[in-house]
């Protein structure tokens, strides 16, 4: 009988699509979603591997489908669930490390992220995630089980089609080259910037090699302005680091020009950098604007260091904070970047 309801269930969540937002030009698709990262975008790998870099505990997932803690490094979904969403593709973006990951997962998408990851190798093996070669190894696999599933004219599409997302670098900056001594004694930040970006070209660049043809990167946001930052390095005041937001101006700065330049190599394919760091700062900076009340604190714990294992409890109210615990956002600002960027960017990744 349990066994009965359990598949009853996994065929009632098969049916439950979710309702398109962003509706696509006619004649256009994306069949699926691949997501590539850190803890912004990683939806439950980090539960099963070893590291202390884990979500699956409360009070993360206090506002997922019946409280339900994930791995997902927020109070509900993260981007990599809002883009399937949005796109009306399905409700979830499972990780593709889920034991219990379904044929039909692997057809609309999977999630490869892992949180505490970087762009810099350094960056995963000092938190014991998956590193990005990790994750891209992984997608080889997986692309290998898409072709025992679908065959290898239907599985080539997908991957042409598919929506790639690769959300990475605030980790090196704000873990590795500040919190550690380990690049700064051989990288000034414009050297290691042109570290950060030389890795995000060539992970372009494996994707590409491997069947993407649809690939978007985001931007770094003001890591500066995230709350453990301000109490780390902002003073009694708790400001913005500007040190830290240079920082992510310069990388930024410097991804767009390298992805422009990999567009020309691959005139076939559609490579994006998905700018986030003004609109994200504008959120911060002005959060009556968007309905928050609070944007220099999260909702767990005190709000100013907090994160993973150190958050024990949470604010009464979580729709009047722009971020859920130090580092992470809540599922309502994510939901408002990823419209917002949908919207802005969608139209230059599938035309």
């Amino acid at each position: 009988m349990q066994f009965l309801c359990l598949k009853l269930l996994h065929f009632l969540a098969l049916l439950c699509i979710a309702e398109a937002v962003i509706h696509l030009p006619r004649n256009i698709t994306i069949p699926a979603v691949i997501v590539f990262g850190d803890s912004i975008v990683d939806t439950g790998n980090n539960n099963y591997i070893k590291t202390v870099a884990k979500a699956n505990y409360p009070p993360y997932g206090k506002d997922f489908m019946g409280g339900k803690p994930t791995g997902r490094f927020s109070d509900g979904k993260v981007p990599s669930d809002l883009v399937a969403e949005e796109l009306g593709i399905k409700p979830l973006l499972p990780p593709y490390l889920d034991p219990s990951l379904q044929p039909q997962d692997l057809l609309t998408g999977v999630n490869f992220a892992s949180g505490a990851a970087g762009f810099d190798p350094l960056t995963s093996d000092l938190a014991s995630v998956l590193s990005l070669m990790d994750q891209l190894a992984l997608f080889k696999d997986y692309i290998t089980k898409l072709k025992s599933i679908a065959g290898e004219e239907r599985s080539s599409k997908i991957l042409q089609e598919c929506l790639v997302v690769v959300v990475a670098g605030s980790n090196d900056v704000t873990n590795t080259y500040f919190g550690t001594p380990l690049r700064r004694s051989h990288y000034d930040v414009p050297s290691y910037t042109e570290l950060l970006v030389s890795y995000a070209s060539s992970f372009v660049q494996d994707l590409h090699r491997l069947g993407a043809r649809r690939i978007g990167l985001l931007s770094l946001p003001p890591i500066g302005c995230l709350p453990s930052q301000r109490t780390l390095r902002g003073g009694p005041d708790r400001n913005c680091v500007d040190e830290y937001n240079q920082v992510a101006r310069l990388f930024n700065k410097k991804l767009s020009a390298a992805l422009n330049s990999i567009n020309r190599q691959f005139p076939e394919a559609r490579i994006v950098n998905i700018d986030i760091y003004n609109y994200f700062l504008d959120l911060i900076d002005n959060p009556q604007k968007y309905g928050f009340k609070i944007a220099n604190k999260g909702c767990c714990g005190t709000g100013t260091l907090e994160v993973a294992f150190l958050c024990k409890y949470t604010c009464s109210n979580v729709s009047d904070y722009v971020f859920w615990d130090s580092f992470h956002p809540t599922e309502r600002t994510y939901r408002l970047i990823v419209h917002r960027i949908l919207k802005q960017y969608i139209n230059n990744l599938i035309m």
